[in-house]
């Protein structure tokens, strides 16, 4: 199965603002950014895209410019769930807070939100019913830095600790087989 992940372009939210699941926009301008992503992509795919609009705004023009067998929003496409810490500065966030999650994001918790083996759990049941349901049509995903790493680790059994060796630019095209 081929897949094509697609990371959102950047979004309105200042460097530094912890945004996972916020509905955030993306900044403009995008059209030379998208029409690069376009030049990247099969002529022919299933499109699933996160719910949020900095992926769907991405995926829709994909829609519009690719032949589309099928497009398709995914919840379990969205980003992590930082809960209490969403639109906060890093910085504002209780030491006594984020040092434990910094320690180890796989298991800890965001407060009121998720740890990063939830969000590897719910990408691993989006990607166990794409296996079984067995098309020979590539697979577009526009997504989330936090989702492609997930997926990173399923494709490359790469330890959840260390998915963040995998770098995710805004933007960026990543194409794998499984």
């Amino acid at each position: 199965m081929e897949i094509y992940l697609i990371r959102h372009t950047e979004t309105i939210c200042e460097k530094g603002i912890c945004y996972g699941q916020s509905d955030v926009d993306i900044a403009v301008p995008f059209d030379s950014i998208f029409e690069n992503i376009l030049s990247q992509l099969p002529s022919e795919a299933l499109i699933f895209s996160s719910p949020l609009k900095r992926c769907v705004i991405l995926a829709k023009y994909i829609q519009e410019n690719i032949s589309t067998i099928s497009f398709q929003e995914d919840h379990r496409l969205k980003e992590m769930n930082f809960g209490d810490w969403e639109l906060k500065p890093w910085n504002d966030i209780p030491p006594e807070q984020l040092n434990p999650w910094m320690e180890d994001f796989v298991k800890i918790k965001a407060s009121n939100g998720e740890s990063f083996i939830e969000l590897h759990e719910r990408v691993g049941d989006f990607l166990a019913e794409k296996k079984t349901k067995k098309t020979n049509s590539p697979l577009v995903i526009v997504t989330h830095a936090g989702v492609i790493r997930s997926f990173l680790c399923h494709h490359s059994g790469l330890p959840l600790k260390d998915a963040f060796q995998n770098k995710v630019d805004f933007g960026e095209v990543i194409k794998i087989d499984f």
